[in-house]
């Protein structure tokens, strides 16, 4: 992959496209939609949606048992007993909490098929 950023625009004729017209048909297709990907990008990043569900999300690792963990001061078999024992002071911090995928797709395809 690239260290410092840019994409591998590649384009080739399919099929029975063997006309150069389907070469560069296929070069318009491919960079409209690297377009259309980067307009909703742009419109997640302005829209702060995303951002403000992530920093939710790991909001936890903020303090407490989160931030021990991400310091490095938590390894994983301590954070694997402490998942483990439902009757522990912890088990409230611990609890189960959902991804919601089912949100954030929905959430990205508006911004792909612009409908926010």
């Amino acid at each position: 992959g690239f260290v410092t950023g840019g994409l591998n625009f590649d384009a080739k004729i399919r099929r029975n496209s063997v006309d150069p017209a389907d070469l560069f048909e296929a070069h318009i297709g491919g960079m409209d939609a690297f377009a259309a990907g980067l307009l909703a990008a742009h419109r997640i990043i302005e829209d702060g949606k995303l951002d403000a569900f992530i920093r939710q999300r790991y909001s936890s690792f903020d303090s407490d048992i989160g931030k021990r963990f991400e310091d490095g001061h938590l390894g994983f078999e301590e954070l694997a007993q402490l998942a483990s024992t439902a009757s522990s002071p912890n088990a409230e911090k611990i609890g189960r909490t959902s991804g919601k995928q089912e949100y954030l797709e929905n959430l990205i395809m508006q911004y792909v098929l612009g409908v926010e």
